[in-house]
């Protein structure tokens, strides 16, 4: 069977993304209001009230703003490390049930193998996501602030990639409602991907098992859509990869669904 994959919204103010397969459904981050995120899983069907679980890559307001309203209320698991965990709890006022993970462990719910790995950001214990599922693997790699060895060996073995896209370095360095001191940030080793950052990466992971590639968390600010997107895409055909779907993720709206179908054990390796 097919694994669906929706990418509910994913920007600097908010992301959130659902995953589903016969036995689980999952959201990874939850960075829309409860509302929002509502209002976007019914617009493909769904609702929170069977959500299996939500994971968290890390404890930044726009990856966990929908947990209050949606874990406590509907007492929907969240999966993330200990440090993440204590961050969460200090930020919010929430009476939810945690399932913790060592980062760097996998783990199981339902028919879907999660493997973790830490990534680079200012954030306390921050991690990404590789999914393993009958038809497929999914990545998230989005707030890290360099593309590390680790990243690339874990995320290499995705079918779907979520991959973080979130500025171009001119319009950063140009942009006049940003201090010195906030892109200093973004720009550092634990900050933000830009666009060629980006697409290094891309070209680095390249494998004909990569299918469908998302850029994520685009800045409003220092990006542009069809900037990230020409940026990505012209290196995908300088190295020959025209198997790969390139989509950009948007803060307003979900993604089309994807379906991924079965693949061979070779795609799959």
């Amino acid at each position: 069977m097919a694994v669906k994959l929706t990418i509910l919204g994913s920007g600097s103010s908010g992301n959130c993304a659902y995953v589903e397969t016969d036995e689980a459904r999952i959201l990874v981050d939850a960075g829309f209001s409860p509302r929002q995120i509502r209002l976007r899983l019914a617009s493909i069907g769904r609702a929170p009230e069977n959500l299996s679980a939500i994971l968290i890559t890390h404890e930044h307001t726009d990856h966990i703003k929908g947990l209050m309203g949606l874990a406590d209320k509907l007492r929907i698991p969240i999966y993330c490390n200990r440090d993440t965990k204590d961050e969460i709890q200090r930020i919010l006022t929430l009476k939810a049930e945690f399932n913790l993970f060592t980062t760097g462990a996998c783990f199981e719910i339902g028919d879907i193998a999660i493997e973790t790995f830490t990534i680079p950001h200012d954030a306390q214990d921050p991690v990404g996501f590789l999914l393993r599922t009958a038809a497929g693997n999914i990545g998230f790699a989005t707030d890290l602030g360099h593309f590390t060895r680790l990243v690339a060996e874990r995320v290499r073995h995705a079918n779907a990639l979520v991959l973080e896209s979130n500025h171009d370095v001119k319009l950063l360095q140009d942009c006049p409602r940003r201090p010195w001191s906030l892109k200093q940030r973004i720009l550092g080793r634990h900050g933000h991907l830009s666009n060629d950052a980006c697409a290094n990466a891309v070209e680095d992971i390249m494998t004909t098992s990569l299918r469908h590639l998302y850029l994520g968390h685009l800045s409003r600010e220092c990006n542009k859509p069809e900037l990230a997107h020409r940026t990505v895409n012209d290196r995908l055909q300088k190295i020959g990869a025209a198997h790969v779907r390139l989509e950009l993720t948007a803060q307003s709206v979900p993604c089309p669904t994807l379906a991924l179908e079965p693949v061979t054990e070779l795609a799959r390796a």
